[in-house]
């Protein structure tokens, strides 16, 4: 709440500074019989005003739904569009040629040091010259606050996501139940326990260092994600039916790490009741461009705690896709009355 209200201060000391300008800088400032009544000073100010409305434009509409879904032309037709309004708007209210009065009172018309204004072509070019780097100067500081405020929250988002992971992951509950599975298989002197505490390990060392970069190889995504299903195998009864592949090339190909295992952890967290039949089918088709991710589980009775909890690291990761995939992915989720259902597909960089 401090923070929106200092951000609301803050724009709000911007922009009077910035309408402070063309009075600070009129050469008529200091004219006692109001400089606020001179065409120029006027064409000036509602100029200004213009602007500070196409900064807010171009901040919270422009940027986000054009130039960072990559619609360029429509992005670059709009700035063009934005730029003759700035400069020919206050020239329309305002005209050149207007009858305004000499301070004495006498139409300024009438008076012998009155310039005829220039002809079309010079005015022209004139007020495109006078408002080009106004606009510019708007136009770049939208764009690096916007391009800053989204690799901050990008960057939040990530962290975010890392600790939640972490937390989810290698919680002392999930420790817990994976440390029975593997005590259990160490009395049982299984061939497996060796490769169980391997995995386990594996997957908190993928969590706390390489899901630390930005982009990682997909082949390590798609082991973290298989070593978490056989962990989960551990615990689960034989009888839930669990369909699991990996088909295509993961060689030579990047992904956000830890972008899809909360699609597939949701699929055991909600799709898993030992006293009811529990299906989960988990399919990753990997093409020379796309990821293309298939997670379906049979809805089964949850108790009440966990149900508030439902979707949470769903929602984050859905954020996190239209940070770092803003135009590369396509996200459906299908909710039945009997089935939950995420199909995803993402551009591979």
């Amino acid at each position: 709440m401090k923070n929106k209200t200092l951000q609301l201060l803050t724009h709000i000391f911007a922009c009077v500074v910035f309408l402070s300008l063309p009075i600070l800088f009129s050469p008529d400032f200091t004219n006692p019989y109001g400089f606020y009544k001179i065409p120029p000073f006027q064409r000036d100010f509602i100029g200004y005003l213009i602007l500070v409305v196409y900064f807010y434009l171009n901040y919270y509409i422009f940027i986000p739904k054009f130039y960072f879904h990559k619609k360029h032309a429509v992005f670059a037709a709009l700035t063009l569009f934005c730029f003759f309004l700035v400069a020919f708007i206050p020239n329309l209210l305002i005209p050149e040629k207007v009858f305004m009065l000499h301070p004495q009172g006498q139409p300024i018309a009438t008076n012998p040091s009155y310039t005829i204004p220039p002809p079309l072509p010079e005015s022209f070019f004139r007020f495109f010259s006078h408002h080009f780097f106004e606009f510019l100067i708007v136009f770049t500081l939208s764009l690096m606050l916007k391009v800053s405020s989204r690799l901050k929250l990008a960057e939040k988002e990530k962290v975010n996501a890392e600790l939640s992971y972490l937390k989810a992951q290698i919680n002392p509950h999930f420790l817990f139940n994976t440390l029975n599975s593997i005590y259990s298989l160490a009395i049982e002197k299984s061939d497996y326990t060796p490769t169980a505490v391997v995995k386990l390990s594996g997957m908190m060392r993928y969590v706390i260092t390489d899901a630390s970069h930005k982009f990682v190889p997909l082949e390590k995504e798609i082991n973290y994600i298989s070593d978490y299903i056989d962990l989960q195998k551990l615990r689960i009864d034989s009888a839930v039916k669990l369909f699991y592949q990996v088909t295509g090339d993961t060689a030579n190909k990047n992904i956000a790490p830890l972008v899809l295992i909360s699609f597939i952890e949701n699929a055991f967290k909600y799709g898993v009741n030992a006293e009811q039949n529990s299906d989960i089918k988990i399919h990753i088709d990997i093409t020379k461009s796309y990821l293309h991710l298939r997670v379906s589980n049979k809805k089964v009775s949850m108790h009440q705690v966990h149900q508030t909890k439902s979707g949470v690291g769903i929602e984050n990761t859905k954020n996190r896709l239209e940070l770092l995939y803003p135009a590369n992915h396509k996200l459906v989720i299908t909710d039945t009355a009997d089935e939950f259902i995420i199909l995803l597909s993402l551009y591979l960089i």
